[in-house]
């Protein structure tokens, strides 16, 4: 047990290191992934932590989930100058947000698959968008 438990911390730790870094030398655009990736990830955590029973770990990966889209995805929209596209996204945020603590309430993951594919649509659209990529192909 103690062994499973050394394991997991060094491997968070590990990841933790991996993320401020990756952070530190992100474009916004970059940063926006990384929050879609994190979202999708902890999504992933919590149907993995429900279907194995870990009601614990399923809670702390839908809080984690929610913060990613209420503190990072909403809070980073420009609700007065981003007119009809950012009000959509904002309502469409708070609606994830609301069905995440459902899904964690009622222990749902038919919830779960929602949030994921109401996400998905608009992480493939951010990804298309890169400005990297369109700058390398000019």
């Amino acid at each position: 047990m103690f062994a499973t438990a050394t394991a997991r911390n060094a491997s968070n730790a590990y990841r933790q290191v991996g993320v401020e870094t990756g952070v530190s030398a992100a474009s916004a655009h970059q940063l926006v992934v990384m929050l879609f990736d994190g979202f999708f990830d902890a999504v992933a955590r919590a149907r993995g932590a429900l279907l194995a029973g870990r009601i614990e770990d399923k809670g702390r990966a839908i809080g984690h989930a929610v913060r990613i889209v209420e503190e990072g995805l909403r809070s980073g929209l420009d609700l007065q100058g981003g007119g009809e596209l950012a009000a959509n996204l904002n309502g469409l945020y708070r609606h994830v947000a609301l069905r995440l603590t459902e899904a964690n309430l009622h222990n749902d993951a038919a919830a779960l698959e929602e949030c994921a594919r109401l996400l998905e649509p608009v992480r493939s659209a951010w990804m298309a968008i890169d400005p990297a990529s369109r700058s390398t192909a000019q």
